[in-house]
């Protein structure tokens, strides 16, 4: 039965429209907004480009007619001409171009480093994953570790015409080294930082030697709070050396921003953050945005599982942590862990392929985008080289244009 009241005519088409419009708002929760995309050019080492500019050039007018792109992460030789052309190509298109910058490893080729030791004195083994990829850690701390970085953007890049700046390796090494790559860095600088947040580092040393793997077990895990240490001088200990760490990736942040840069910084996933010395809540308040390496489908340095791995490995009698399969519903926890941040939030996911190392496929891809627009984040960076992805991992996005 339909039952008409008669009423002003003006204020049944706004009433009409309101309820339109809700319907629309109801519709539009329900369905993931669309993305924007970040890419990432891995051009090798600082010496020898693996691509000219003309191939990075084709291959990205090529993805940008698969996907919407919004910002390009290229880097980091030293070849200023690849940059000028590329950066002229992505202009006219409209998007960003950020350099892809290493912080505290991979810039022994081109200055001098003060390296990070262990709480022993000893510098941690590094992780050779592919040329100009050795992992190996410089002291956080240090002015001159610090002073290099800006140092080499002013002397290589100020006048290729970045918009951004994309901070890699804004960490201290992970279980790759063992225990001592993570209760580092133990120099008398770092030592003099720990003491002003209240920790001693001869105590944290003198209670590992005590008692072993027990001092890093932990009693829980929630995706809003992360590990609890049982051992509260372990807990002291990682809040501080995150404090540490990133506030020096604050203040080279800070200081490209005064050059006119954005800034990205790329970051472990929560749950592992912490070991390396990243806090998001002082990290995301110096970023326009996060890139937290989400990868389930990576054996290699930053990939989730991999890294989970080797804590366990590492300290095999430590207590209370728990199983983590790399499915959706993991994904999903670090997704929520990364929600409160003030930041824009663009998860990193790998859609390269690397037989035994990265295994990926069009469906994994495409099941980590969905889980990510879920949250409705501003995009994805996907990671982590788009001269080498499949194309069916790229033409899989299109649905997301």
């Amino acid at each position: 039965m339909l039952i008409f009241v008669q009423t002003n005519p003006l204020h049944a088409v706004k009433h009409i429209t309101a309820i339109l419009l809700s319907l629309l708002l109801l519709v539009s929760c329900d369905r993931p907004a669309q993305p924007g995309f970040i890419v990432q050019v891995s051009l090798g080492g600082w010496n020898h480009p693996d691509y000219t500019a003309a191939q990075i050039i084709g291959r990205l007018d090529t993805v940008s007619r698969l996907i919407p792109v919004k910002n390009v992460i290229i880097g980091w030789s030293t070849d200023k001409e690849i940059y000028r052309q590329v950066g002229e190509y992505l202009h006219g298109k409209g998007i960003g171009m950020y350099l892809w910058l290493p912080v505290f490893a991979e810039t022994e080729e081109v200055c001098d480093n003060v390296p990070a030791v262990d709480l022993w004195g000893n510098v941690p083994d590094h992780y050779d994953l592919a040329a100009g990829e050795g992992f190996r850690f410089n002291c956080p701390s240090h002015p001159q570790n610090i002073t290099n970085v800006i140092g080499i953007y002013d002397r290589f890049f100020a006048d290729c015409g970045f918009d951004g700046a994309f901070l890699d390796r804004v960490r201290t090494q992970s279980f790759v080294s063992g225990v001592g790559g993570v209760l580092n860095c133990g120099c008398p600088l770092c030592r003099e930082r720990f003491a002003a947040e209240g920790v001693d580092l001869e105590a944290v040393r003198a209670a590992w030697d005590a008692r072993g793997d027990a001092f890093l077990s932990v009693s829980g895990y929630t995706p809003a709070r992360g590990f609890t240490f049982t051992d509260p001088l372990a807990a002291a200990f990682f809040e501080a050396k995150g404090h540490i760490v990133s506030r020096s990736v604050a203040a080279v942040a800070d200081s490209l921003r005064a050059r006119g840069l954005s800034i990205g910084l790329d970051l472990y996933a929560p749950f592992m953050a912490p070991f390396v010395g990243q806090d998001y809540a002082i990290l995301s308040e110096h970023a326009d945005f996060i890139k937290p390496m989400l990868y389930r489908q990576t054996f290699a340095p930053a990939g989730m599982g991999f890294e989970y791995e080797l804590l366990k490995k590492a300290v095999p009698g430590a207590e209370g942590y728990p199983s983590f399969p790399m499915e959706v519903a993991f994904l999903e926890s670090q997704l929520e862990a990364m929600e409160p941040w003030p930041c824009a939030k663009y998860p990193g996911i790998e859609i390269n392929y690397w037989e035994g190392v990265v295994p990926t496929s069009p469906e994994y891809v495409t099941e980590s985008l969905d889980a990510v627009m879920r949250h409705r984040f501003d995009g994805a960076v996907l990671s982590w080289n788009i001269m080498e992805a499949p194309e069916a991992h790229i033409a899989c996005l299109g649905g997301y244009r």
